[in-house]
Parts: structure tokens; C-alpha cells; sequence
């Protein structure tokens, strides 16, 4: 159980955020609001309030950022995307939840037969899904959207996404020091300072040795950061000067040498397959590979659901590579029809909240599942519609951003966001295997949203209201009279 530490950490996140935004620029301040909250808030403590969401490490920053950007700073955040397509997704993310809560109302029951004769016994329920249900989750769509909406507006342009990867690159330099004191001693830190381990030990001994973890929920959540850092002091690299560049190359190189020792095959087979085309690639290659990471992310799941994905023939190959490696896939594998086998039978709106989408034993109500990727998660708890809306979220940016730097071919583009789009489509990728979708990957998000809109149309953040003020002040400067002659 997470001490009085871990509790005041989560109560004192907004006024530490409160003087980042008082005495930073803007852009660092959202910024280390939603990394700093990651890396260093306990993972699994929460506070449990009535009729909203739970507030943990993702929702406080989150809460807090976008609150003081617009009641502190008056700041603007526009709500909607300017492309209809993302419009109708952002609409559809927030209500898809209404009609997964209007089939759910009736309870989950486990119940026993005693003997052979006609005695029930009720041995434990899942509530049905309440009305006042339905306002708690759809304020948890608006506040995993926040994220999106400020990075969409203060993270698109050149200077927000360099902020964005240099923050990154930053962040994990910082976290590399605990991490590399938990390979050589065994993660203790988070038992140490929060009072409690988040997860179960034995996954994070592996090759001999340990994987980190720290205060993330799990040490793949740990690598896949660190794989982040990597590509962003890549692209911080290419697009520096001489003596920058070389600082920057040295942090992307000791970063690996930090990957390698997480022992994370998917982080490392990402860091190898994307880092050196984030070094050596041109923009368009850049975007033609992560829109087909983008792709993969999501058919895979259409197709897995249809059986058209060969799990024995990847599980030959992965047993090739390393038999512990196998056995992991092939647990997540069976986990993935158990919970396909539950889905299917509220495949458009889902079971909604309470574990509901959970597969559990019918007679004690103990969970006999363990769902790992984010796309069975979602698509549990909220069918076809609700993966739809979030995976049409976090892909659209992607091929909105390819086309229009298609439509704009010869122009200068940022040198950061394509960088920022290959981290959004390895994470979409990851999503297939975990649940690692966190406010970092919506900043991604909204940032190449943002971009891909200023491409479109570069006035597109601009208030009306300045625009006015401008054109006024021209008028006035055209009409405005010569100096007069006093003679």
C-alpha cells in the first residue's frame, strides 16, 4: 500500500506545477508538468473521489496543466481540430462511452449451483454501469484529451517540438542514474520511497540480472521510455550545430548503452529499427515508415480478430530467438482470445468499467485473464466504437502530416516532427503487446496534429481577435494623413 509520502507527492504535484508555469516559458512548463508527473509520481496510488475519475500520476498533471493554462495564463486552447475527420473523432472519443453504459446496466453475476437440486448461491457481483456512471467517464475522455488539445496548440510549431524532444532527452539523461542503480542492485527504490512494489518482482529478474523500474508501472514502461530519449537526441543531433551535435550524439549513444541493459526486446528492436532512420533518413522516408508502423497498429487487431493473424508461425520464430521470450508471447497470446472470446459478445459498445471486460471464473468471480495490450483493453471495455475513436486519435496525425508534407514537397519542414511522429507510431506499435499509453504520447499526438494544421494553413492558431487588431492597425497606418505643414 502506497505511505504518506506517496499520497502528499500526488497533493503537492500542482503546486510544484504552479511554479513551473509561473517561472518557466510556457512550452517547458506543459512539458515537464506531464513528464516530471510520469517519472516521479508513485505509480498505482490514487484518490478515489466521488462522481469523477480516479486522480493519479496521469490525471493530476493533466487536470493541472490544462487549468492553468487557461484560468492562470488566459491562455487559449481550441477544442476542436480544424480537419473534419479529426473533428468527428475528437466528438466521437468523448460520447462513444454513452452507449457503452446504456447496454451495461444490468450486474455481472457468479453464482454456484449447490448439488443437483435448484440452490443458487450468489458468490460475487459486478455492478451494472449507473447513470452517473456516464458523467464520471466522460470526464475521463475530456481529461485524457487535455494533453492532446495543449500540444496541438503550444507544441506544433518548430521551437514547441524541439522543446518536446529536448524535455525527452533531458528526462531520460535524469532517469538513466536511477535506472542503471536498480540493474546493479535490484529495484528497490520505489519499496524505498513510496513504501510499496507496483508489480510483481519476478518479472523484473531477467538474462541474470534486473530490469529497472523505478516509479513507472512496469520496467517495459521504463525501456520504451528510454527508446523515447533516444530518438529525440537523434533528431536534436541532426538538426544541431557542430558542438551540439556532438553532445547530443554522445547522450543518444550512452542512452543505448542504458537500453540495451533493460533487457526490453521490443524496446531494443524499436531503437534498432527507427533510431538510425531518424539519423540518416530523409523527412519523406522518415513519414513513409511510420505510416506503415502506423498500419500494422491497426489492422492488427481487425485481423486478429478475424484469426487471420499466424500466432504459431511468430511464436516459431520468437522461440528461435529466446525460449523465456516464447513463453511471454505465447502467454499474451492466449490472454489476447480469452478476452477476444469476451469481447465478442458486446463486440460494438463493450462492458464498460469494474473489470467487467475481465475474463473471470463463473462460479467465484476470481480473474482468470491478464490483458497486457491496449488495443484489447479498449476494445473491451468499449467495442469497435471506442477503439475506433482513440486509435483514429492517435493515427490520423500521422497520415495528416505525410500528406501535407506531400502537398508542400520542396518547402522546409520542421526537422523535429517527423521524429515526433516515428515516436507515436512505435508507441501505437507497443500498444498492440502493452498498455503504454500515457499524456507523453497524446502530447506526440497533438503536436503532429497541430503541425500538420499549420502546414494547411499557417494563420490557423491565430486569434480572431488579433487578426482584427492587425488589420485595424494597417488601415489606420494607410488612412492616416502626411504631417502638416505650420506655415
Amino acid at each position: 500500500m502506497p505511505n504518506a509520502l506517496a499520497n502528499m507527492m500526488l497533493l503537492i504535484w500542482p503546486l510544484v506545477s504552479l511554479l513551473l508555469f509561473l517561472r518557466l516559458p510556457l512550452e517547458r512548463a506543459i512539458l515537464w508538468c506531464f513528464i516530471g508527473g510520469y517519472l516521479v509520481l508513485p505509480p498505482l496510488a490514487e484518490f478515489d473521489l466521488p462522481l469523477v475519475p480516479d486522480m493519479d500520476k496521469f490525471t493530476i498533471p493533466s487536470v493541472v496543466a490544462f487549468g492553468l493554462c487557461v484560468w492562470l495564463l488566459r491562455k487559449p486552447v481550441p477544442l476542436w481540430p480544424r480537419h473534419p475527420l479529426a473533428r468527428a473523432l475528437t466528438i466521437l472519443f468523448v460520447l462513444c462511452v454513452i452507449p457503452t453504459v446504456m447496454t451495461n446496466k444490468d450486474p455481472v453475476l457468479f453464482q454456484v449451483l449447490e448439488g443437483a437440486g435448484p440452490i443458487v448461491f450468489l458468490t460475487d457481483m459486478l455492478p451494472g454501469l449507473r447513470w452517473r456512471d456516464l458523467g464520471s467517464v466522460i470526464i475521463n475522455q475530456i481529461i485524457v484529451l487535455m494533453p492532446f488539445l495543449l500540444a496541438r496548440r503550444y507544441l506544433s510549431c518548430e521551437a514547441g517540438q524541439k522543446e518536446l524532444l529536448l524535455a525527452l532527452c533531458l528526462a531520460g539523461l535524469a532517469y538513466s542514474i536511477p535506472s542503471l542503480f536498480e540493474i546493479r542492485l535490484s529495484p528497490q527504490l520505489n519499496i524505498w520511497i513510496y513504501g510499496f512494489f507496483q508489480h510483481d518482482f519476478g518479472q523484473m529478474m531477467r538474462q541474470g540480472g534486473f530490469r529497472p523500474i523505478v516509479f513507472l508501472p512496469h520496467a517495459l514502461w521504463l525501456a520504451f521510455f528510454i527508446f523515447t530519449s533516444i530518438v529525440a537526441a537523434v533528431a536534436l543531433a541532426r538538426a544541431a550545430q557542430e558542438r551540439e551535435r556532438t553532445k547530443f550524439a554522445l547522450a543518444a549513444v550512452y542512452l543505448f548503452g542504458v537500453l540495451y541493459l533493460c533487457k526490453s526486446l521490443a524496446s531494443l528492436a524499436y531503437g534498432l529499427s527507427i533510431v538510425p532512420v531518424v539519423a540518416l533518413a530523409p523527412a519523406r522516408w522518415q513519414m513513409r515508415l511510420a505510416m506503415v508502423i502506423a498500419v500494422i497498429a491497426v489492422t492488427y487487431p481487425m485481423l486478429r480478430n478475424q484469426g487471420l493473424i499466424p500466432t504459431d508461425a511468430i511464436l516459431a520464430q520468437a522461440e528461435a530467438i529466446s525460449t523465456e521470450r516464447a513463453q511471454s508471447l505465447g502467454y499474451r497470446f492466449h490472454n489476447e482470445a480469452m478476452m477476444l472470446e469476451r469481447a465478442a459478445e458486446k463486440p460494438w459498445f463493450g462492458w464498460g468499467g469494474w473489470g467487467r471486460n475481465l475474463v473471470r471464473d463463473m462460479e467465484t468471480g476470481r480473474i482468470i485473464s491478464v490483458p497486457d495490450g491496449r488495443w484489447i483493453i479498449t476494445f473491451g471495455a468499449f467495442g469497435w466504437l471506442g477503439y475506433i475513436a482513440e486509435m483514429g486519435m492517435l493515427t490520423l496525425p500521422i497520415f495528416l502530416l505525410a500528406w501535407e508534407m506531400r502537398r508542400h514537397r520542396g518547402h522546409a519542414f520542421s526537422p523535429y516532427a517527423t521524429p515526433i511522429a516515428l515516436i507515436l507510431a512505435a508507441t501505437l506499435a507497443d500498444m498492440l503487446l502493452n498498455d503504454t499509453l500515457i499524456p507523453i504520447t497524446w502530447l506526440c499526438a497533438g503536436s503532429v496534429l497541430g503541425y500538420a494544421e499549420r502546414l494547411r494553413n499557417p494563420d490557423v492558431f491565430r486569434s480572431k481577435r488579433s487578426l482584427f487588431d492587425r488589420q485595424q492597425a494597417i488601415g489606420t497606418s494607410e488612412q492616416a494623413p502626411g504631417p502638416r505643414s505650420v506655415l
